[in-house]
């Protein structure tokens, strides 16, 4: 006997093939056929509450579209195509639909704003919502910069850190200049440095890194900003996209005040830098930078008792009692 919950489970699946565009006689004698293979076109009608016409109908579009089969032999019967790969195809393209609907969005908001800047100041501060559409828009701003990007870099991300690296590499292969700062947590995020920032260096992206940074953010050229409105450790499910104003133009002094106080990463970290051996390099930046014990072991894969040995040996040896006056030291011995 069929029970309310399986009742409930059967008239969700026929919403969400109605969201993939399949109507709804159709999603009833699929869903029959995936339930009851090799049956004939009469009892499908008799399952599906439909008249004959109706299925034979449905029965032909779903051949056509490859949802289903004609069993061969007599009487004829019915096989439906397997989920994954008859509905597979569908929710692709419904996908590629939504993000080309969703790129236009983005062309019509910017003529809508270029049209209304001048006459609605508000226009200058925007508000996005959702991890997807403000990655959308961070992808898209890296797009249209001519000159540079910079950027400050702090978890929580929308996209796993690494995931820009191509489009990064494409951008500065055509010629614009990135300059990123990272929070010392983006930097303790295991295998970060190594499988991602250390990589952008070669590709020639210019990094540093600082303790503590005030916000996340992205800017491009003299133009927009992206910031998170909320400034929760977890998730970043809202941002501001600020345009050319005195606002942008303050977090462009303050990028630029923390560029100046931050520590050199790839720069010191690259193989024509002159110094120590490459793990010591990677070892005073992270102690500059006034990274942990902890976050020193997670960034470098060492284990607690191998960076506490490191790092007191490090210390001795520039004759430091703090981590910053170690950085200040190396720094003065041309290390960093």
């Amino acid at each position: 006997m069929t029970n309310s919950r399986q009742v409930a489970g059967s008239r969700q699946q026929l919403r969400d093939l109605d969201a993939l565009g399949i109507p709804a006689a159709d999603a009833r004698v699929y869903t029959a056929l995936l339930g009851h293979p090799r049956t004939r076109a009469a009892d499908l009608a008799e399952q599906c509450g439909l008249s004959a016409q109706q299925v034979a109908r449905a029965l032909s579009r779903l051949a056509t579209g490859g949802l289903a089969s004609r069993v061969p032999g007599r009487p004829a019967r019915y096989l439906a195509a397997p989920p994954d790969i008859a509905l597979g195809g569908l929710a692709a393209e419904r996908a590629a639909e939504l993000r080309g609907a969703r790129a236009a969005i983005e062309d019509l908001m910017e003529v809508h704003r270029e049209a209304s800047r001048f006459t609605h100041p508000a226009e200058l501060v925007e508000v996005v919502t959702g991890a997807e559409n403000i990655d959308s828009r961070v992808r898209r701003l890296q797009d249209g910069a001519r000159t540079q990007i910079r950027g400050f870099d702090r978890p929580p991300y929308v996209s796993p850190p690494g995931a820009n690296l191509g489009h990064e590499h494409r951008r500065l292969t055509d010629g614009v200049v990135y300059r990123v700062i990272y929070d010392r947590e983006a930097i303790a995020l295991p295998g970060r440095l190594h499988g991602d920032i250390l990589v952008s260096g070669t590709h020639g992206e210019r990094s540093r890194v600082r303790p503590h940074l005030p916000i996340k953010m992205v800017l491009a050229d003299e133009q927009t900003a992206v910031i998170p409105i909320s400034s929760s450790p977890h998730v970043v499910d809202a941002a501001y996209i600020i345009h050319a104003s005195a606002l942008l133009d303050a977090l462009v002094t303050l990028f630029e005040a923390e560029w100046d106080r931050a520590v050199p990463l790839n720069e010191a970290l690259s193989p024509a830098a002159t110094g120590r051996d490459p793990e010591t390099k990677e070892l005073l930046a992270l102690l500059a930078a006034g990274q942990t014990d902890a976050g020193i072991g997670r960034a470098l894969g060492w284990s607690p008792r191998t960076t506490q040995r490191r790092v007191r040996a490090l210390m001795t040896e520039l004759n430091a009692t703090t981590r910053f006056q170690a950085g200040m030291n190396a720094r003065e011995r041309g290390w960093l």
